[in-house]
């Protein structure tokens, strides 16, 4: 057996926690990865869906990206970002749904900032930005987030909240009208951490 890189167990990590019969909402990258390695080895009645529309796609290859043709390929709807949303928004589906996530920087509720690093009119570094990570931390039934871990990405404050996790802990998602999902698991180059069930740390 050839030793596998931390990215790889780390996929390999989160896949283990995705159940045949769950949906999975992800991105490009890892979190693809994690989703793919769940359908092709231990959970293949699990669902993966893209914001780009494609929903229950085979994914015989890694695509490079979610608007890359293979996430339609043998998809049982190929939809528009509209109708992926819907399905993820919809009451009946969403807390089905699990979201794959990452971000430059975490807080210890898991709220993630996935926008700049600094201030927001002149910071240091600007990233894309939410993309639907903003709903789908709002949203879904429960979350994985993958986020190296380094001093510089686990922080006390935020630089920009991107993503809702537990806001300030205990019921507060509740208390601002967002569903009880949230983080449930950080997975990281170092360990998997998991978010107490009273403070939401």
């Amino acid at each position: 057996m050839t030793d596998c890189s931390p990215r790889e167990l780390m996929a390999i990590v989160a896949a283990r926690e995705i159940q045949d019969q769950d949906i999975v909402f992800c991105g490009t990258g890892i979190s693809m990865l994690a989703a793919m390695a769940a359908k092709h080895i231990s959970a293949p009645n699990s669902s993966i869906f893209f914001e780009t529309g494609a929903i229950d796609a085979q994914l015989e290859e890694v695509p490079l990206a979610v608007a890359d043709p293979r996430v339609m390929f043998g998809a049982a709807v190929n939809g528009s970002l509209p109708d992926a949303f819907g399905y993820m928004q919809n009451r009946a589906t969403g807390r089905r749904v699990i979201g794959i996530m990452g971000a430059a920087q975490i807080d210890r509720y898991g709220n993630l900032n996935s926008t700049v690093i600094g201030d927001y009119k002149k910071p240091a570094i600007r990233f894309s930005g939410s993309g639907g990570a903003a709903d789908v931390a709002s949203f879904v039934g429960k979350t994985i987030i993958f986020i190296q871990q380094q001093k510089r990405k686990f922080v006390e404050k935020l630089d920009y909240l991107t993503s809702p996790g537990w806001l300030t802990g205990t019921d507060k998602r509740t208390q601002v009208g967002l569903n009880d999902g949230g983080p449930w698991l950080v997975i990281t180059n170092m360990g998997v951490m998991a978010f107490d069930g009273n403070s939401k740390e």
